[in-house]
């Protein structure tokens, strides 16, 4: 019996599951790893908050340029474990997942950290933009609330098919902006659905401060990427033929299925030839 769902006890039926069934099956083999990735995503995180904690506290935004460098440099390779994660269940990658972890750190540092730079000083303007709305002795217009949320939405979607790139392909980042549009453009509706999602996450992680500090540790930063990209995979692969190239260039991350009558006949032909010996 899993953490969440009774896994253990459905049939393999040689070939990945679809829906709500395949996202379940990925939860209850994968939850314990990205619950420890996450905590790792959360420690990477810490010199970025407490930078923009104290441009706020001193209300000054110039303590957002070295809290974004510094941030960026542990922000950046953090992400990129956490997705490199990801990626991996998604595409049910065998090895052991801490090696890999500590390999997509060590592969994506050097690239990671001028984007890991500008996420940072990005989220923190926001933040900061945020907080002025507040500070304010007038309430913001509309209009201006409208464009906080419009840029909002358009970063969340360039920075939800950046990052993917980053972790899986060597490009420039002016090649990876520009697959941005590309595939923002041709899957409009899902990139839409995923958008209001993480808006929403998000809205209402800010909405419950500092009540919803305790949920980070649980969902934190993995719970809502897992969701977007689980939705976003088809088309992902689609686009840039993740599975494809990994075959080609990686075929030991290859994953192989078996219905339970194959794997049954395997076990028992190991069996024999342990016997033999």
């Amino acid at each position: 019996m899993g953490l969440f769902f009774n896994y253990e006890t459905s049939a393999s039926i040689g070939k990945r599951a679809t829906g709500f069934a395949r996202y379940r099956e990925l939860l209850e083999r994968d939850f314990s790893k990205f619950l420890v990735i996450n905590l790792l995503t959360l420690v990477g995180f810490l010199p970025f908050a407490f930078g923009v904690f104290s441009s706020i506290i001193f209300s000054s935004s110039l303590l957002l340029i070295p809290a974004s460098i510094v941030g960026g440099i542990f922000v950046g390779p953090t992400l990129c474990g956490l997705y490199d994660a990801i990626f991996r269940s998604l595409r049910d990658a065998p090895n052991d997942w801490w090696s890999n972890y500590k390999k997509a750190w060590k592969q994506n540092f050097k690239s990671s950290i001028v984007p890991g730079i500008v996420l940072c000083l990005l989220i923190g303007l926001y933040i900061f933009m945020f907080m002025l709305f507040f500070w304010a002795n007038t309430a913001p217009s509309i209009g201006t609330i409208l464009v906080y949320i419009l840029s909002i939405c358009l970063f969340l979607m360039i920075i939800t098919v950046f990052w993917p790139q980053l972790v899986l392909f060597s490009q420039t980042n002016k090649q990876r902006l520009i697959n941005c549009l590309l595939f923002s453009v041709r899957y409009l509706w899902k990139m839409l659905l995923v958008t209001i999602l993480q808006v929403f996450y998000w809205g209402l992680i800010v909405l419950f401060l500092p009540w919803s500090i305790v949920l980070l540790p649980l969902t934190g930063f993995w719970f809502i990427l897992f969701l977007v990209n689980f939705i976003l995979y088809s088309a992902f692969d689609e686009s840039f033929k993740i599975e494809e190239q990994i075959a080609k260039y990686f075929p030991d991350q290859v994953p192989i299925y078996e219905d339970d009558e194959a794997w049954l006949k395997r076990k028992q032909e190991e069996n024999n030839e342990e016997i033999k010996k």
